[in-house]
């Protein structure tokens, strides 16, 4: 198979299964919330263990390091949370706004 063509199936493939496997998770609490199942986090921990095998796998593929995207992501919110989180600065966004006006050029 081509690399290119493997690239673009991993990619499908990976994603795909990522939001397959999320929408399952979310099922679960659907289920837990609107239709009175119990709790069972054994079958969240599933769930959740294979999202974490698709995300692993899509970064894997993307040559991305996990520990990079979850550094970022802190970054992001201690910017957008300076006093933890609140209403108030989750509608302002300040992080996105900074990024709006670098991207530009004001």
């Amino acid at each position: 198979m081509p690399k290119d063509k493997w690239f673009n199936t991993n990619i499908s493939n990976y994603s795909m299964g990522l939001a397959g496997e999320c929408g399952e998770l979310v099922d679960i609490f659907k289920k837990v919330i609107h239709h009175g199942h119990k709790l069972d986090l054994d079958d969240i921990k599933k769930e959740m263990g294979d999202c974490l095998w698709y995300l692993a796998a899509l970064a894997t593929t993307l040559k991305i390091d996990l520990d990079e995207v979850a550094s970022m992501n802190i970054n992001k919110l201690i910017k957008r949370y300076p006093n933890g989180f609140s209403t108030s600065d989750s509608l302002k966004r300040v992080d996105t706004q900074a990024e709006l006006f670098q991207n530009t050029g004001y």
